[in-house]
């Protein structure tokens, strides 16, 4: 039979494990109650040490048997010891997630150069579109050229008029 100590516990963890979730689920929800920090933690290193510090104190009250006090502190202590590195470990986890280097966001400068293929025909005065490859990752862009060019076509980005505009010229056939 579970004592009502471990079943504080129990709550305590799930109060814990329900805030992750919303955490997880809807940080938006977080950031309207408080901003996401609790103090000058996070929320989430929050809801990590109940977690942690209420199951790890309902496991050891029911391996201790707790029915007294010095059960219950005893059980309290061990879920403490349980709960501190791993909310250490989530705001260090936390701090290395934030700081990770990325690529620069690919800018106009980057799509001068890159070849593709019209996928909308360009009209001789006007405008069509193509397809390049930019960063890895494929862009669709307004395109106008020197002469019509037909579907299918590669080209070449001569120019970079805006971020979703291009000037190109056809590669010359193989």
């Amino acid at each position: 039979m579970t004592s009502s100590a471990t079943l504080v516990f129990l709550l305590i963890g799930a109060s814990g494990a329900a805030i992750l979730l919303l955490g997880v689920l809807g940080s938006g929800l977080l950031g309207m109650i408080g901003g996401g920090r609790v103090g000058g933690a996070s929320t989430q290193t929050v809801a990590d040490f109940l977690g942690a510090f209420g199951f790890a104190a309902a496991i050891a009250g029911e391996l201790l048997g707790v029915g007294t006090p010095g059960g219950v502190a005893a059980a309290s202590s061990i879920g403490l010891a349980a709960a501190l590195p791993t909310a250490y470990l989530a705001v260090r986890l936390s701090r290395w997630a934030q700081n990770i280097p990325t690529d620069a966001t690919p800018g106009r400068a980057d799509l001068v150069g890159a070849i593709g293929v019209v996928v909308t025909p360009i009209a001789e005065h006007g405008y069509g579109e193509v397809r390049v490859r930019v960063a890895g990752q494929q862009v669709k862009l307004h395109a106008r050229a020197a002469r019509a060019l037909p579907l299918g076509a590669e080209v070449f980005v001569i120019e970079a008029t805006s971020h979703s505009s291009v000037v190109v010229e056809p590669l010359p056939p193989v």
